[in-house]
């Protein structure tokens, strides 16, 4: 049976793999009750705000590709540590910005430095585990983790009332270097020097040419990104949804985010709990269910309703995000079966891919549609029929070629378990 042993516990290194998530969602939600303030005092309006998303999302995806395939070539540890100093330094940065391009470079070099933690963080799960216990691992991470976007923006307004809107990014710096000590005292090195590749850019862009050819690559790809995308198009608009649709206040971001990511812990802990007793396609398709039918109360509610209310209007969100959880363990873990040798490069590709769609919902479609509630629940209704689709190609795919995986947490069980 597979485990992860001393000097880290498999629980240690679950809260630890998901505090180095975290700094992604932190980094975007805390600073969400502050938009108002922080347009005020750098004299622009709320599209050129929604920029400061955008770029970070555009660096994250840029260095998306390196993270991983850096990682397989020096080691999984000397990358995290270096993303962590980086995000730090550009959270001091960001505090001490005077005008809107300064934040704006110091946002992207927060995207350039936040992915790592999410990337290199797969990879290390399916460096020590394999089938099941992975996809426990993964479904723990993804509990933890779901943690952040809940709090972060309750901390933003906390921050906000307290001081002014700098403060929030010294929280983020100091967030920064509680991670680096974190990481310096309990995440040992995960991939071996025997194991690793050397980092070759034409080796890389070549190897990243095969995955995106790779029809099943594609479609699993997709498909977890578009299904994301049903949920992020509301975490993008979380500033307009909350304030304007739902007439709340700067400190009450929480009725959005609490409910939302209550739904995606208790996905993530049902998919951990299910790992060995239920498929990994059943389960794949119950969460594809689930965010069909948070998609049709969706439209059916801000049909019928002119004025938002609570819960009936973040009842969705919340079916939706737990959904989710449940299809996201077992597409990743297929993904970074594919290539057993270039996880972080695979686990990069994937990241990259979510993180382009994600920057151009924050940054082009969430302005379009976030200020009608019901065009923002169709859209968010077409990101989830558009990843259903490409999910049941894939499924044909596969029925028609043996030789394709199938999206199981076992089908990677003949591999050995690295002991930490």
């Amino acid at each position: 049976m597979s485990a992860v042993t001393p000097p880290i516990s498999r629980r240690r290194l679950a809260l630890v793999l998901a505090a180095l998530a975290m700094f992604g969602p932190f980094s975007i939600d805390t600073v969400f009750p502050a938009f108002a303030v922080m347009a005020r005092d750098l004299g622009v309006g709320k599209v050129a705000m929604q920029q400061t998303i955008s770029v970070y999302l555009l660096g994250y995806a840029a260095m998306s590709l390196f993270h991983g395939p850096i990682s397989d070539a020096i080691g999984r540890r000397r990358v995290l540590i270096a993303g962590v100093v980086v995000f730090t330094a550009a959270s001091v940065g960001a505090a001490l910005a005077p005008d809107m391009p300064t934040m704006l470079v110091f946002r992207a070099l927060q995207g350039l430095s936040a992915g790592v933690g999410l990337i290199v963080g797969r990879a290390v799960i399916r460096d020590v585990l394999q089938g099941d216990d992975a996809q426990r691992l993964m479904s723990q991470v993804s509990m933890i983790f779901s943690i952040a976007p809940a709090i972060a923006p309750v901390i933003g307004g906390w921050i906000l009332g307290a001081g002014n809107w700098h403060l929030i990014f010294w929280f983020l710096a100091a967030f920064g270097v509680l991670l680096f000590f974190a990481t310096w005292l309990w995440l040992p090195e995960t991939h071996p020097a025997n194991a690793r590749m050397p980092f070759a850019p034409v080796e890389l862009a070549r190897g990243y040419g095969t995955m995106l050819g790779n029809r099943t690559f594609r479609l699993l790809a997709l498909a977890g990104t578009l299904n994301f995308g049903a949920l992020f198009l509301y975490i993008a608009s979380a500033p307009a949804f909350v304030l304007d649709i739902l007439k709340l206040g700067e400190q009450d971001f929480g009725w959005f985010f609490a409910p939302t990511i209550g739904g995606m812990m208790l996905g993530a802990w049902l998919s951990g709990r299910a790992a060995g007793r239920v498929s990994g396609r059943r389960l794949v398709e119950s969460g594809f269910a689930c965010c069909a039918v948070a998609a049709a109360y969706n439209i059916t509610y801000n049909a019928l309703t002119d004025a938002q209310s609570l819960p009936w209007a973040v009842l969705p969100t919340a079916m939706c995000a737990f959904g989710i959880a449940l299809v996201f363990p077992i597409v990743t873990l297929a993904l970074l079966d594919m290539y057993p040798r270039q996880r972080g490069g695979a686990s990069s590709m994937q990241a990259f891919i979510g993180l382009l769609s994600n920057a151009a919902i924050a940054g082009l479609l969430s302005p379009l549609v976030s200020g009608d509630p019901l065009r923002l629940a169709i859209t968010s209704a077409c990101f989830t029929a558009a990843a259903w689709g490409l999910w049941r190609w894939y499924v044909v795919h596969s029925a028609r070629h043996p030789h394709v995986p199938d999206p199981d947490p076992n089908i990677a069980r003949h591999e050995p378990t690295q002991e930490l």
